[in-house]
């Protein structure tokens, strides 16, 4: 069972290796950008987002955050949301472009946290980065690169057989592994979200209070 698992996602990034590279791309484009922007803001719109920083880690270190089952359910929706909202651009044409856009989005919102942390903070920003960032998104980030992969994929394929003719297989037995992929893909987010919500407030606890 394990060495068919092996080989059917070996057979899947294989087949679709050239839009994994053009997607890994784009996001690692996102991330170097959202760091960009980091440089472009102004002294006094830097200030304002350190001093509302400042103010979010104080919180911290006094133990205010919102309860684990809150965080637990807003971050799971909003994974839930975001691969809803690809899945569904992907049963179209015109949605293609907009995966695309949103995958850039995700890379620009990773590098500006990443990059406003350690600009502002220097070594204590890289570490409260890699503690607040990095657990939830060694799952999230590949997620979301196989659900965009799939769904422009699939938006492709429907292309295809829509303006080429091409009909090399039935669209719908296409639709349903296209489908349960999402599915899996939603269960390693929930996963996600339970770093997000009970292992990453008890990191960041951690660093601030070594900080402030």
């Amino acid at each position: 069972m394990q060495s068919r698992v092996k080989s059917i996602i070996s057979s899947h990034i294989q087949d679709h290796l050239s839009v994994y590279t053009f997607i890994v791309v784009l996001f690692l484009m996102g991330i170097i950008f959202g760091a960009i922007i980091v440089n472009s803001l102004s002294l006094s719109q830097k200030q304002d987002l350190y001093l509302y920083l400042t103010r979010f880690f104080g919180q911290v270190s006094e133990g205010e955050f919102a309860s684990s089952g809150d965080m637990l359910s807003q971050s799971f929706m909003h994974y839930m949301k975001y691969i809803g909202l690809m899945w569904l651009l992907g049963l179209t044409i015109i949605g293609l472009p907009i995966i695309l856009v949103m995958l850039f989005l995700k890379g620009i919102v990773v590098g500006f946290t990443v990059g406003f942390l350690v600009n502002q903070m220097s070594w204590p920003g890289f570490m409260l980065s890699f503690v607040s960032v990095l657990p939830q998104n060694v799952l999230s980030v590949p997620a979301f690169i196989i659900v965009g992969t799939a769904s422009v994929t699939f938006s492709l394929k429907v292309m295809r057989q829509l303006f080429v003719k091409q009909r090399t297989e039935p669209i719908l037995p296409q639709f349903f592994r296209y489908s349960l992929l999402v599915v899996t893909v939603g269960l390693i987010l929930g996963l996600a979200s339970v770093f997000e919500a009970y292992i990453s407030p008890l990191l960041i606890k951690a660093v601030v209070g070594s900080i402030f």
